[in-house]
């Protein structure tokens, strides 16, 4: 409750005539202050008019008025210059700590504010504003979209950021992990994240010139591979062997089987030919990030990803039976998966954090010529009524959904402000 105070206080969505203290007296609000998330009082620097008299100060909030004295704030002379106390409900006077009391004012807004913001935190639908987002204006819409781009892109930036820091600096060591990570394609991320800093790249070169160790060892750490299973698959057989040699001589220990999720995935889809592909890489050594920097245009980058997978993985989608019309190791529109979510990621991180513009723009120009993610939460946006015409706005919209309207971060949504803020200065 006190957030959503802030934030009214914030952007003013009071009604004048409203602005009482508890004692008759009319509030004037100049500047309503600098929001302070740090400890002390919750804006800073107020000018405030208390009947027609400049009060100059900070504002302190509180759900109940009692709040001042539960939290200590009356023996507390960082509280001193107080110039007014905001409260939902008043249950009791506030007073400095020389006993001087500080004016009260009950914060209230429009029935109509308080219904809107209800329907919005309250609401049921996968989009908080999906009945009522048509009455933003479109500009308000395409800037915010815009602006969530950017921030998807730097919290990915964070996430390469840490793995630098892991790995001593090595871009390929961070292209590694994060094209693995990525290979799980939203189901199995978490899955193959772990099977990539359970496997580190240093092990896999030790043994770069044989692919068929380099797949124990994946397959291995995976937790797919069992030395007491039987059956006829000579391969599986020989991963297995090769795997238990080199788990003793580097005292390894795999994942649980239980990570990897199989439910209601297509065979082509099955991790199995991901771990497959993975260990195509790193065959003759792992050179992906040098390979994605020296790339020219998207076409140049597709065909890094357009790989055919040879021997046992160029008919079988699993350990077992072989099928009967193998599948190329990434369709086009999972190549578009990587490029949007590992080189594009690559592109902004070196480039931010090395000072490299271009290749900040050319993340961004990279989006922007790939097609829009096809999944539900584009689906949704676009049945709101929100067009989607490239990556970058796929990624925009997949930042809004899940860090904002899961979270009914409406208050902090500038779509939800838009509809708060009309809300807040219409009469009921």
């Amino acid at each position: 409750m006190e957030q959503l105070m802030h934030y009214i206080w914030q952007h003013r969505l009071w009604r004048s005539e409203d602005m009482v203290t508890n004692d008759g007296r009319h509030v004037r609000v100049l500047d309503q202050g600098l929001l302070n998330t740090d400890a002390g009082p919750d804006f800073f620097n107020a000018k405030i008019e208390i009947d027609g008299q400049l009060w100059v100060g900070n504002v302190e909030m509180h759900v109940r008025a009692s709040d001042w004295k539960r939290h200590g704030h009356d023996h507390d002379t960082a509280y001193d210059n107080v110039i007014l106390h905001v409260v939902d409900k008043d249950d009791a006077p506030v007073m400095r700590t020389n006993g001087e009391r500080i004016p009260q004012l009950v914060l209230q807004v429009s029935p109509l504010f308080t219904r809107s913001y209800d329907l919005l935190v309250g609401s049921r639908q996968e989009l908080p504003c999906e009945s009522v987002i048509r009455q933003v204006p479109a500009i308000t819409i395409t800037e915010w979209i815009e602006r969530l781009a950017f921030e998807r892109l730097h919290g990915k930036v964070q996430r390469v950021r840490d793995l630098l820091d892991m790995y001593h600096g090595s871009w390929e060591d961070v292209c590694y992990v994060t094209l693995a990570r990525n290979l799980g394609f939203g189901i199995n991320n978490e899955a193959f994240d772990r099977l990539a800093r359970r496997t580190p790249l240093r092990l896999l070169h030790k043994h770069s010139d044989s692919l068929m160790q380099i797949e124990a060892l994946l397959f291995g750490q995976a937790g797919m591979l069992d030395p007491a299973a039987t059956g006829t698959d000579a391969y599986y057989q020989q991963l297995c062997r090769e795997y238990a040699f080199l788990a003793n001589k580097f005292s390894l220990h795999p994942m649980e089987p239980e990570a990897w999720k199989m439910f209601r995935i297509r065979p082509q889809n099955f991790p199995y030919r991901r771990i497959a592909m993975l260990a195509h890489y790193i065959e003759g050594s792992f050179r992906l990030m040098n390979d994605i920097l020296e790339a020219h245009g998207e076409k140049e980058l597709r065909k890094l990803f357009q790989v055919e997978l040879t021997g046992y993985w160029s008919n079988h989608y699993s350990f077992g039976k072989p099928s009967e019309k193998p599948q190329p190791a990434l369709s086009n529109r999972s190549i578009d998966i990587v490029l949007i979510n590992t080189v594009a990621t690559l592109y902004y991180a070196r480039g931010e954090i090395s000072g490299d513009y271009t290749l900040m723009d050319r993340a961004v120009a990279l989006l922007e010529s790939l097609k829009p993610e096809s999944n539900s939460i584009v689906s949704a946006f676009e049945r709101a009524g929100i067009d989607c015409d490239s990556a970058l706005t796929s990624q925009a919209l997949i930042e809004l959904k899940r860090s904002y309207c899961e979270a009914r971060k409406c208050i902090y949504c500038k779509i939800g402000h838009r509809l708060l803020s009309n809300a807040a200065h219409r009469d009921d």
